[in-house]
C-alpha cells in the first residue's frame, strides 16, 4: 500500500504513534496456556523453541535474554547476515532505539534528586531559546518525560520523503550529522498537537529537549552525563552512545529495513549516523545489559525512592476506541500480561527492533533484539494483515515473562504488549491509518 502521509494536525487518537501502540499491543496475543515450565523458573528448552519459532515465522534473526532471580537464559536464532548466512549468537550488540529514553529519564530524575531541576517547573525556565514564549511557560519537565507536552515529533521533518511515500531519505541522509537544536526545531516549529498536559502523544522531540536540559543544568554533554551517572553506575559493559560514528563497535548483526514492502528486498541499515536520534534513541547495547539496567533501576540502585515513585507515576495511553493499552510513566511504561504487570520500554530504528520488560520487582526479565523491521503488510483498505512473526513474538514473551506462572492481575484481553513488533517510535513517521489500529485492538 502507499505510505500514508504523516498528519500533524491530529491528536492522540489519530496519530501514527497511537496507531503504533494499538497495533503493537494487538499483534502478539498471549495464548490461553503457556508451555510447561517449572513454577518460578526458566524452561530453557521451551524458550529455545519459542525463539526458533520467531525465525521460522519469517524474522531474519533475533537474540534474547531472560532472567529469573539468579537463573539466566541467553538464546539466538536465525541469521545475522542474509548474504553470507552468518548465524546470530547471544550477546550481539544492537541499536536499541527508544529504550534510550529510560536511560535519559533516569539521568534527568537524578538531577531532580540533586535539586538542579524540578519536574513541575516550566521547561522555558531552563531552555527559553528552544521552547520560547507561552508554550515554554506551559510545558513542564514532567510533560516532556511522559509525552504529554503536545510537541510534535521531529522525524517527519528530518526524513521528508517519508511524507510522500518514498524511503529515499533513509539512504541519502544515513551519514548526515544533526545537531540537537536542528531536531528540536523540526518538532517545535510544528503546531501544538494539544494543550500541554491535556492528552498524550509519543514524540522523540521531548527527549532531545531533555538531553539539552541535562546539558543546561550540568554544563556537560548529555551523553557524557548518561554514560557516567547511568551506564557506568549500572555496571553495563557493552552499552554506549556512538556519537557520529555510523558503525557499531564489536560483534553485531546486520539490520534490515523493509518499510512495509517499499524496500524490497529489505536493505541493511546497521551503518547509520545516529545523531538523528541522540538522547531519544541512539544507544547501542545488548539484551544482557538491558536486563541488568532495568533490574538495577527497579530495585532502587539508580534512583532514590522518591524519584523512582515519580518514574512509575503514569498516564493512560489509549487506542482509537478509547481502551487503555499501556500506562506511560517517566521514560518507562507499564503494561499487562496474563501473569501481571510488567515495566520497561521498546525501541525501533531503521532495521532494528528491541523490547525490554521486567516484573515490578525486577526479578523476572526479558529482553529481545531483532534485525528485520516493518515486515508487516497492509491490505487495500490500510488494515494490517496478521503476520506469523507477531504471534510468535507473543508466545516468546509469554514464556519469557510468565512461564509456568498462573494468570493473575492481567487484563481481560490478555494482550502481549511487550513483543512490540512495531515499537512506539517505529510508526511515528508513517501515519498508519487509525482505522487499522481500531480494528486490531479489541
Amino acid at each position: 500500500m502507499p505510505l500514508a502521509r504523516f498528519d500533524r494536525r491530529h491528536r492522540l487518537r489519530t496519530t501514527g504513534a497511537a496507531a503504533a501502540v494499538a497495533l503493537a499491543l494487538s499483534a502478539g496475543a498471549i495464548p490461553a496456556a503457556s508451555a510447561a515450565a517449572p513454577a518460578g523458573g526458566i524452561d530453557r528448552t521451551a524458550l529455545d523453541q519459542r525463539l526458533d519459532a520467531v525465525h521460522d515465522a519469517g524474522m531474519y534473526g533475533a537474540y534474547a535474554s531472560v532472567r529469573d532471580g539468579r537463573a539466566r537464559w541467553n538464546g539466538a536464532t536465525g541469521t545475522a547476515d542474509v548474504e553470507t548466512g552468518r548465524p546470530t549468537r547471544p550477546g550481539l550488540r544492537h541499536r536499541v532505539g527508544s529504550v534510550t529514553k529510560s536511560f535519559t529519564a533516569v539521568a534527568v530524575l537524578q538531577q531532580d534528586a540533586e535539586g538542579r531541576l524540578r519536574l513541575d517547573r516550566p521547561v522555558g525556565d531552563y531552555l527559553p531559546a528552544l521552547v520560547p514564549g507561552e508554550r515554554g511557560r506551559k510545558i513542564t519537565v514532567r510533560m516532556l518525560l511522559n509525552h504529554t507536552s503536545g510537541i510534535a515529533d521531529y522525524l517527519p521533518g528530518v526524513f521528508p520523503s517519508l511524507n510522500e511515500g518514498s524511503t529515499k531519505d533513509l539512504d541519502a541522509f544515513r551519514h548526515r550529522t544533526l545537531r540537537p537544536a536542528e531536531l528540536i526545531a523540526h518538532g517545535v516549529d510544528q503546531p501544538q498537537l494539544f494543550e500541554p498536559g491535556a492528552d498524550w502523544s509519543y514524540s522523540n522531540t521531548n527527549y532531545i529537549l531533555l538531553g539539552e536540559l541535562l546539558r543546561k543544568v550540568t554544563g556537560q554533554d548529555p551523553e557524557t552525563v548518561i554514560t557516567k551517572d547511568v551506564i557506568r553506575r549500572a555496571g553495563l559493559q557493552h552499552t554506549y552512545f556512538p556519537g557520529t560514528d555510523p558503525r557499531i563497535r564489536g560483534p553485531h548483526a546486520k539490520m534490515y529495513e523493509s518499510f512495509y514492502g517499499l524496500i524490497d528486498p529489505p536493505r541493511d541499515y546497521s551503518e547509520y549516523n545516529m545523531t538523528m536520534a541522540g538522547t531519544a534513541g541512539a544507544l547501542i547495547s545488548t539484551t544482557h545489559d538491558l536486563n541488568t539496567f532495568y533490574r538495577a533501576l527497579l530495585q532502587g540502585g539508580l534512583l532514590p525512592s522518591a524519584q523512582l515513585r515519580e518514574m512509575r507515576t503514569t498516564v493512560p495511553v489509549k487506542d482509537g476506541d478509547g481502551t487503555v493499552v499501556l500506562r506511560y510513566g517517566l521514560g518507562i511504561y507499564s503494561a499487562d500480561t496474563r501473569c501481571g504487570p510488567v515495566w520497561g520500554h521498546d525501541g525501533g530504528v531503521w532495521g532494528a527492533g528491541t523490547s525490554a520488560l521486567s516484573s515490578p520487582d525486577g526479578k523476572r526479565q526479558y529482553a529481545v533484539g531483532y534485525n528485520l523491521m516493518k515486515y508487516q503488510r497492509f491490505d487495500a483498505d490500510g488494515v494490517p494483515i496478521p503476520h506469523p512473526v507477531d504471534a510468535a513474538f507473543g508466545e516468546l514473551l509469554d514464556e519469557a515473562l510468565c512461564g509456568g506462572r498462573p494468570a493473575s492481575g492481567g487484563t481481560a484481553r490478555e494482550a502481549a504488549p511487550a513483543a512490540f513488533p512495531e515499537p512506539l517510535d517505529a510508526l511515528v513517521v508513517t501515519g498508519v491509518p487509525q482505522r487499522a489500529a481500531g480494528q486490531r485492538a479489541r
